[in-house]
């Protein structure tokens, strides 16, 4: 009788155990993210179609699943006029490469004319219309990135929203800069 008490504590030993140390190996495919570049994990039936045997196959390098390099943002203020558009403009620069953004919100219930305006050394500088419909959706509209010449602080961009029609009044006008030497 004793035997079968042990060989009874030996299977239940082995039910609680094997599950524990499935479960704190974490889920399939956590090896393969914290792995360096490229790989997937791959999960296998065997081909007794047993789905409860699976096993983790590795195929490829690693991937990198990060974020990239980063991405700096010089912004000016949040401006919002009585008319009601909102907007902050921002000079973009990640690794080598620099851009103007801004992000508006058109609550008038008009199709706006809008220009974001790039300005960097030595006189350079890039214009953009950007469609600006009456959904009061908030949105974007930025420039073609550029290689960086000199720091961040030789770029400035200001983003101006106007009535439709030539002549059409100026209603917002954003810059990236806030008038003060510290960044947002």
């Amino acid at each position: 009788m004793n035997v079968r008490l042990l060989a009874l504590a030996g299977v239940v030993a082995c039910a609680v155990v094997l599950p524990l140390t499935l479960a704190s190996a974490g889920p399939v495919g956590d090896s393969a993210r914290s792995s360096s570049e490229g790989a997937r994990a791959v999960v296998r039936t065997p081909p007794r179609g047993d789905a409860k045997d699976r096993s983790v196959v590795s195929e490829g390098p690693p991937r990198v699943l990060g974020l990239g390099l980063a991405t700096a943002a010089r912004c000016g203020p949040e401006l919002s006029s009585p008319d009601g558009v909102e907007a902050q403009t921002c000079v973009m620069t990640q690794g080598e490469e620099t851009w103007a953004r801004t992000y508006y919100r058109n609550a008038t219930g008009k199709a706006l004319d809008s220009e974001l305006s790039f300005m960097g050394p030595g006189g350079r500088i890039l214009q953009l219309r950007c469609a600006v419909d009456a959904d009061d959706e908030p949105a974007t509209c930025e420039t073609p990135r550029e290689h960086t010449r000199g720091g961040p602080d030789a770029y400035t961009a200001v983003a101006e929203f106007a009535a439709q029609g030539t002549g059409g009044p100026l209603l917002l006008r954003s810059g990236s800069n806030s008038g003060d030497s510290g960044t947002s």
